[in-house]
């Protein structure tokens, strides 16, 4: 291993390690701070240590008391401020480093579940979306512990990433956590199909349609327990006010 001070690269696929993995978990055992210590020839109390330094940067880890590492290097206040309010641009060039520095290309891992790429400038296209499509889940699942904001689910099999503003609306917003909810299926479902809402102040609104077609009575008390409760909080990328309006909006509207 080596004790060279770290440069941009590296630092990056740092960032991408803080986003992705839960703080409270990180440690140098973390099997993601082993794999990508190797790939980039540092030991894995190293990354550990730098992905500490990154969170002292985070405003919704202070706003909790949490500060990260005291000390740090200017490039990660500089990584920082570059990709921070870039994730889509942090997703995708964070993961192509991490294919360069295995010796893959980007578009094998985009391409896992699928036969056949498409060629040319939709080739490009799709791999982008794919990598991205990724990053966004494993950052906002990560976020929120894997736990379903609403019912506190942890089993990450029953777990989704949702976007609060579907990302065929909103292109700049398509990576960004702050535009995601860890929810289970069922209230993934009901999220997106403005059966449930939550409000810009994070409260949870159960449509009178889901209460009224809720026929079992158990489920029906439970659906009234969570109406008006708020939900669970991310320790990190806390869902952002104005996208949660956008779609409260529709939800008061359907």
């Amino acid at each position: 291993m080596t004790n060279k001070p770290w440069n941009r690269e590296e630092t990056i696929i740092a960032f991408n390690a803080y986003c992705k993995i839960p703080f409270k978990d990180c440690s140098k055992m973390h099997p993601l701070v082993i794999e990508y210590a190797k790939l980039i020839g540092r030991s894995p109390s190293a990354l550990n240590m730098k992905i500490g330094n990154i969170g002292r940067l985070d405003p919704d880890l202070r706003a909790k008391g949490v500060t990260g590492l005291a000390h740090g290097a200017k490039l990660e206040q500089d990584i920082w401020d570059e990709f921070y309010d870039d994730p889509e641009r942090l997703s995708y060039e964070s993961e192509k480093l991490i294919a360069k520095f295995s010796g893959q290309n980007i578009a094998v891992s985009a391409s896992q579940q699928t036969s056949k790429l498409p060629l040319g400038q939709e080739r490009q296209a799709y791999v982008k979306q794919r990598v991205n499509q990724s990053f966004f889940r494993a950052a906002v699942m990560s976020a929120y512990n894997f736990r379903c904001c609403i019912s506190g689910i942890a089993n990450p099999m029953l777990l989704e990433a949702c976007h609060i503003v579907d990302w065929s609306e909103d292109e700049k917003n398509r990576t960004n956590p702050k535009n995601g909810l860890c929810l289970n299926a069922f209230f993934h479902k009901a999220y997106d199909s403005h059966l449930l809402g939550i409000t810009p102040d994070l409260q949870i609104v159960v449509s009178e349609e889901l209460l009224h077609n809720a026929t079992e009575k158990s489920f029906r008390r439970y659906l009234d327990e969570i109406n008006k409760r708020k939900i669970m909080l991310p320790d990190r990328f806390l869902p952002q006010r104005e996208l949660l309006d956008i779609h409260y909006k529709k939800f008061l509207n359907t």
